[in-house]
């Protein structure tokens, strides 16, 4: 398999003027320019990459020696988009994927951009091939017919008999053979993409290369060693720099005594930004060792000030049990506030959950190169939005977006961390280049991604369900009252809203579960710190809450907790398969010595996830253990199947370390926790045995990438409660947290 560098060379004038034709026919190949949804000045306006040669179409280029190059449109931070994406247009395009080269696309939104963000190249939320699914499969198909189109000229037959094998256009009745590069040198191509038809697409039985678990394209560099990321790359004439920030959000330096930062050999200057201070040196360390050497103190700016993590979650908990205190409804089914006071029964709780980091394994940093007059910059960095990376750069430089180059590169890890509308980590880079006025790379410490992290929310919820005479759940009131998230990391999503937090508020709903009557509100909170989505974003709290509270109706009434779900989903056929799935599994109803199984079912944006934890406790210490996690997901058409177990099981890491450890305080408005000794992440002697089963179904895509996340606190919780009767309300479950539950 082939595969181009992560760090293509893209055009360095991205307002060229091509020509529509020059675009589609590139020399000694074939380049398809159709642009689904894009105009042909969009079209013409993508930048040509070095690749064998050939100038790069929109989507898809052919060589005449047969190789098929199919640009990416999402990030590749590990959860195998590079590979996913292009596997859906080479699967309707017929491709011998032996033959496909994948190549990062550009940031030209027209063409590139994910209908799933409006428009923006953006890859979050585990949306990437839910949503460019229809869209790359309609490409592919209509290359392949085009393929077909020329073919039959060649050979003076009809298209209607001719079809395809992987890379070969064929024609059965005379036994004549015609490969895809050899096409290539003779096609012409229409102006006009052809219309292919929903039903005119492959059938899943049909399928040759999607379900079939290809091989990642990246993974043979990470394996070697040969993959290459932001912070492996170097410019000629570069130097480093280090930045030391605000510790609240809005502050800026107030008194800096640079001196001895200055005295540090190899430092080359000390750059005063708005917020904080950055230090140049010719080595990363002596930039490291300047920058800690700068004594600063700091205006009392930023609304964080003050602020107590602690105390805070306290006063959100006061405020979600008042029933008087504002709220705004975010969803309703039937009419909760006027039956509610007619149940026969309720039952309340409160639970609530800390402030997290992201942890991904490759700290924030990126390179940048300001020309002299900055007027024009080229970056290179590790982003999940690439549109929010360009506009991020353009604005801090006060240039058009067309000015600025992006090479976008493989990243270590990015759950949401480096998907913000003001990208700072980039801005840094830029801003350090710009005052330099040479390249420069900064890079952030474990301590500075920390501390300046950008947190998932704390918050509060208070549920009460209502039950008429017969037992039925019939009425469900959910309040959650948390910081604020997307107003903060991207404020332009939040406008267009309607000025909702959905990141916040994502997974409060009952999908799944049939219950008539449901109010969902939301108390808006703004303290001022930094916040972002996390993996799974709202769905870890919010399903946290809803889960636990679900089995604890579930026990309170006396009824098997898996049971309880199913008797909730006689509409949802889905849903039921993977409880009874996942239940048979662990083998749901049989009894373990010293350990107890916890349940919890999602619908996460469509996809049905159910997951099962085995856990034992240590009633001395107060420390959990989980020694299996059984899951089953229903993702409809997997396109990875083995790839989408894969990142199940991160998931299921991931949520392990949220529900038992990780956990951040904030102080006076600063995070407190510094690096993974007191930040502290699951180690690999912590992790259960985990039992994945992705259900294949032929319905739409739906993602994978962190659906089981917001299982893990839920079920373990439950299964506590099953081994000793205490429930647990609050994540992390820490030691102390389960002591005091034990009373």
């Amino acid at each position: 398999m082939t595969m181009q560098s992560p760090l293509p060379r893209i055009g360095a004038d991205q307002s060229c003027a091509l020509s529509r034709r020059d675009m589609m026919i590139g020399a000694a190949g074939l380049s398809f320019a159709f642009v689904l949804g894009a105009s042909g000045r969009a079209a013409a306006a993508v930048p040509a990459a070095e690749r064998t040669g050939k100038m790069l179409s929109p989507w898809v280029s052919i060589a005449t020696d047969g190789t098929v190059t199919i640009m990416s449109p999402a990030v590749e931070m590990g959860q195998g988009s590079m590979t996913s994406l292009p596997l859906i247009i080479a699967e309707e395009l017929d491709a011998d994927w032996s033959k496909v080269a994948v190549v990062p696309a550009p940031p030209v939104e027209a063409i590139y951009g994910n209908p799933g963000f409006g428009g923006m190249m953006y890859t979050a939320g585990s949306n990437a091939v839910t949503s460019y699914f229809r869209p790359l499969r309609t490409f592919g198909a209509q290359v392949r017919r085009v393929l077909i189109e020329n073919a039959a000229r060649h050979l003076g037959v009809p298209a209607e008999e001719l079809a395809t094998e992987p890379g070969v256009v064929v024609h059965a009745k005379s036994g004549r053979r015609l490969g895809y590069g050899e096409i290539a040198a003779f096609a012409e191509v229409p102006d006009k993409a052809p219309e292919v038809k929903p039903e005119e697409l492959k059938k899943t039985s049909e399928f040759r290369l999607i379900g079939k678990d290809v091989a990642r394209v990246e993974l043979p560099m990470k394996v070697d060693g040969s993959a290459k990321y932001a912070i492996d790359q170097q410019v000629p004439g570069m130097v480093y720099g280090a930045i030391i920030r605000a510790p609240v959000e809005g502050s800026s330096p107030d008194t800096v005594n640079d001196a001895k930062a200055k005295a540090v050999a190899s430092v080359i200057a000390v750059v005063k930004l708005p917020y904080g201070v950055g230090v140049l040196a010719q080595t990363a360390w002596a930039a490291f060792a300047g920058r800690n050497a700068l004594e600063i103190t700091w205006t009392r700016q930023g609304k964080a000030w003050g602020f107590d993590s602690d105390k805070a979650i306290e006063l959100f908990a006061a405020r979600v049990r008042d029933p008087n205190a504002q709220a705004t409804d975010w969803s309703k089914v039937g009419e909760l506030r006027s039956e509610m006071p007619k149940v026969a029964s309720f039952m309340e709780a409160e639970y609530r959950c800390d402030y997290a980091y992201h942890a991904q394994m490759e700290p924030l940093n990126a390179t940048a190169a300001v020309s002299p007059a900055a007027d024009a910059a080229e970056i290179w960095c590790g982003t999940q939005s690439q549109t929010m990376a360009v506009e991020a750069v353009a604005k801090a430089l006060g240039i058009p977006r067309d000015k600025v180059k992006l090479h976008d590169t493989l990243l270590g890890g990015g759950f949401g961390r480096r998907g913000h509308r003001d990208e700072e980590f980039i801005v840094d880079a830029v801003l350090m280049s710009k005052a330099a006025g040479r390249p420069v790379k900064v890079m952030w410490t474990r301590e500075d991604d920390v501390h300046n992290g950008r947190q998932r929310p704390i918050s509060a919820h208070y549920i009460k369900a209502g039950f008429d005479a017969s037992g039925r759940l019939v009425a469900w009131h959910h309040r959650v009252a948390g910081d604020r998230v997307t107003p903060y990391m991207d404020p332009v999503r939040y406008e267009k809203g309607g000025r909702k937090d959905f990141i916040l508020m994502l997974g409060t709903d009952l999908k799944g579960y049939a219950v008539p009557h449901q109010l969902i509100e939301q108390l808006y909170e703004d303290s001022g710190v930094r916040s972002s989505p996390l993996r799974g974003i709202g769905f870890t709290a919010n399903k946290f809450a809803t889960e636990t509270f679900m089995d604890e109706i579930a026990r309170k009434r006396g009824v098997d907790p898996v049971q309880f779900r199913l008797d909730l989903m006689k509409g949802s056929p889905r849903a039921a398969r993977v409880v009874e799935r996942v239940a048979q599994m662990a083998d749901w109803g049989r009894k373990r010595e010293g350990r107890a199984l916890g349940f919890a079912y999602i619908d996460y944006s469509g996809s049905q996830v159910a997951g099962i934890a085995e856990v034992s406790l240590d009633r001395r210490s107060g420390q959990i253990r989980v020694h299996d996690f059984w899951c089953a997901i229903d993702c409809g058409i997997a396109v990875q199947p083995d790839n989408v177990a894969a990142q199940t099981e991160s998931s299921i890491v991931y949520g392990l370390g949220m529900a038992l450890t990780e956990r951040i305080t904030i102080r006076d408005g600063a995070v407190e926790q510094s690096n993974f000794y007191d930040y502290r992440v699951p180690r690999m002697d912590e992790v259960p045995l985990m039992h994945v089963e992705v259900i294949a179904t032929d319905n739409h895509p739906t993602g994978a990438g962190q659906m089981a996340t917001p299982l893990v606190a839920p079920a373990i919780s439950s299964a506590v409660a099953a081994l000793t009767g205490a429930r647990l309300r609050h994540t992390p479950f820490t030691p102390e947290r389960v002591l005091k539950a034990l009373g």
